[in-house]
């Protein structure tokens, strides 16, 4: 297992509101996670820092064969307490109020990985005949999409493709999605805030993960696409190779 990440401010930005986490805690445990903070001012900074702090505080209160045991639980629980902490929060400080964050976390055990996801930041499964999605994204684009009022393509370009329908804090009790993918050698799981997924296409992802060596040397140069496109939003990109 081959774990890197990588986040920069982008072009337009004030502040990088994004943060991630990676660790391989064994030798076939490893453990990633995106998050994309929302929020006035410093609000979506401290949004997206506390989830992940959170959510490692909950997570390694247990040892690793608890989460070997029921990977499932664990993630859910982890994100709970994140969503409780981030929504608490938000509620008791008027600088923080309205502030959330979308949050992708895989937890990879042996040959399977466990992904959960709230919002829109995405995992993506690579491998050598292609790449493919495994996340659905919390927004009203996904849900036009789904509908058939919209093509992917146009998707990419709709005026209100950063308009989230769920977010990690934005409500008491959270509302994640949580999938199970098994995994092969050659494989690889591609985390990611929307400001690579909007300017990045699945096409060039696939060949940078394909022929561009070690996950470091992958994300870097996803990162410099979408820095050579503008890179209006926050990017982060986490690369988990098996």
């Amino acid at each position: 297992m081959n774990l890197w990440g990588i986040t920069d401010i982008g072009s337009v930005r004030e502040q990088n509101q994004d943060d991630y986490y990676i660790e391989q805690v064994e030798p076939d445990l490893g453990l990633a996670i995106v998050c994309d903070g929302m929020g006035g001012a410093r609000a979506g900074n401290i949004a997206s820092q506390l989830a992940v702090q959170t959510f490692l505080e909950t997570a390694k209160s247990s040892p690793p064969q608890e989460w070997r045991a029921e990977p499932e639980a664990l993630l859910h629980s982890a994100a709970q307490q994140a969503n409780t902490a981030v929504y608490t929060m938000a509620g008791r400080e008027p600088e923080c109020r309205g502030m959330g964050t979308t949050m992708v976390a895989a937890l990879v055990v042996g040959q399977n990985a466990y992904i959960l996801n709230i919002g829109d930041s995405r995992c993506y499964l690579v491998q050598p005949d292609g790449i493919r999605r495994l996340t659905r994204d919390h927004s009203v684009v996904e849900d036009l999409v789904t509908r058939g009022k919209i093509t992917p393509e146009q998707a990419r370009q709709h005026p209100q493709k950063n308009l989230i329908t769920r977010a990690l804090g934005a409500e008491a009790q959270l509302r994640a999605d949580l999938y199970r993918q098994a995994l092969s050698p050659g494989d690889a799981l591609l985390l990611c805030s929307d400001g690579l997924s909007n300017v990045v296409t699945e096409q060039e992802v696939l060949y940078e993960v394909l022929h561009g060596g070690p996950a470091e040397d992958c994300c870097r140069r996803l990162l410099d696409i979408a820095l050579l496109r503008g890179a209006p939003d926050n990017v982060t990109a986490v690369l988990l190779q098996m």
